[in-house]
């Protein structure tokens, strides 16, 4: 069986509120097995609200609904509800009572409008809201089931965890979970991680999804099965093979990301980290300095929209230009960041540096021109001259995942 999720609001649709609900519903609907096959977004509008509804209740046994469930006259989900399935409102006292009580608990007045909120479809089944004013219900039809919860995230939550998991486990007899691995990778582009894996990512249970971002990609690892054990030792085979085609290219796993993991080698290693960048908006540092339990390593960072003016702060003269020469300039950077170093430290200290400078012409808008790592240490110097085809938005996020990436492959070869 599956489910859809509807969220109800024209302030979702003009993007002045971003849509949270359906993703937390999303992940909840996973620790009881449900598969969702579709996510809608609706406008106040009575009539298209009704109109995707029963759409829903056509390729959904389940169909939860966010939003619209206020005193106010753009409230419409309850109307909405009732339409779809073919039914009218009725007033339930009960529910009145219960908003009643709420104001009185709260010591406040309740206004003429939050009687609206005590309609529901006749032969509802409803949901007393006690974090919220509110009520909620539940439709059930020979169709299948439309449950109607809050648009307030705190109290759609709560009503979700406490009321609706549980009855839909009971309604339906769900036992199994839906389990997700996510492996990161970076260094590796999309493309080239399909033609590694591409005669797995038609497998059903488990199943292999991409997920390309800036500079890296997502494996999504996902298995459905009566129990998180069995579904974890239902990928772990998969997750081996995949392992196994794209090596070093995963960084981690999760939540992690490709800056904690560099500095924890770098930690590992016995090395401290010094940085400078160029055209970044100092995203490089922002990301060293703020990486969860690794503050120890990240010494230090200089951040310039200047490649010469970064140059003259740490004692460099000369001029960078697109060409090969911003490669050895970068590379001038790097010794230049090693030895303003104590003596000390130069003996264990890394130096990245990331440089990038936009490109002029028609294509300005849309492609960034030369980018340059180089990591330097008190013994050598290291340099990639990358190039980048796609929006210049992007650059600061593409260039500095690279580096980091750069980074924790020189220290995977150096610790072992």
């Amino acid at each position: 069986m599956n489910a859809e999720v509807i969220t109800i609001g024209t302030e979702l649709l003009l993007g002045e509120i971003v849509d949270t609900n359906a993703a937390h519903i999303a992940r909840q609907l996973r620790t009881i097995g449900l598969d969702l096959y579709y996510k809608t977004t609706v406008g106040d509008n009575e009539t298209r609200c009704a109109a995707v509804i029963d759409r829903a209740l056509d390729r959904a046994e389940v169909v939860l609904t966010t939003g619209g469930l206020g005193p106010t006259v753009d409230d419409i989900t309850r109307e909405a509800v009732a339409r779809a399935t073919d039914r009218s409102l009725e007033f339930r006292l009960d529910l009145l009572r219960q908003i009643q009580e709420r104001f009185d608990r709260w010591g406040a007045t309740m206004s003429d409008n939050n009687r609206r909120q005590a309609y529901v479809p006749q032969d509802a089944i409803p949901i007393e809201n006690p974090v919220g004013t509110a009520p909620c219900f539940i439709v059930e039809t020979e169709r299948g089931v439309v449950i109607s919860l809050p648009g307030v995230p705190r109290e759609m939550e709560y009503l979700l965890a406490n009321e609706v998991l549980p009855y839909l486990r009971s309604r339906f007899d769900l036992v199994s979970v839906i389990q997700t691995r996510v492996l990161r990778t970076a260094g590796m582009g999309e493309s080239q991680i399909d033609a590694a894996l591409r005669d797995m990512l038609t497998a059903a249970n488990p199943s292999i999804g991409l997920s390309a971002h800036p500079g890296q990609t997502d494996v999504r690892i996902t298995a459905k099965a009566e129990n998180e054990e069995a579904a974890n030792q239902l990928i772990a085979p998969v997750e081996a093979q995949v392992r196994q085609r794209l090596g070093r290219a995963i960084y981690g796993t999760g939540d992690e990301t490709v800056e904690q993991v560099a500095l924890a080698h770098l930690i590992t290693a016995g090395y401290s980290l010094v940085a400078a960048e160029s055209g970044t908006g100092g995203l490089l540092t922002n990301r060293l300095s703020t990486a969860a339990g690794t503050e120890t390593a990240f010494l230090r960072g200089y951040v310039s929209n200047d490649p010469s003016a970064l140059g003259r702060t740490l004692g460099i003269d000369g001029e960078p230009s697109v060409d090969d020469s911003l490669e050895a300039f970068a590379g001038r950077l790097a010794r230049r960041l090693i030895e303003l170093g104590s003596e000390t430290e130069n003996n264990r200290r890394l130096a990245l540096v990331v440089l990038t400078l936009p490109r002029l012409g028609e294509d300005a808008a849309t492609s960034a021109g030369g980018t340059v790592i180089a990591l330097g240490t008190p013994n050598e110097v290291k340099t990639r001259l990358l190039g980048f085809g796609g929006h210049a938005s992007h650059v600061a996020i593409w260039a500095t995942t690279h580096a980091l990436e750069f980074m924790r492959r020189w220290l995977l070869d150096h610790l072992h």
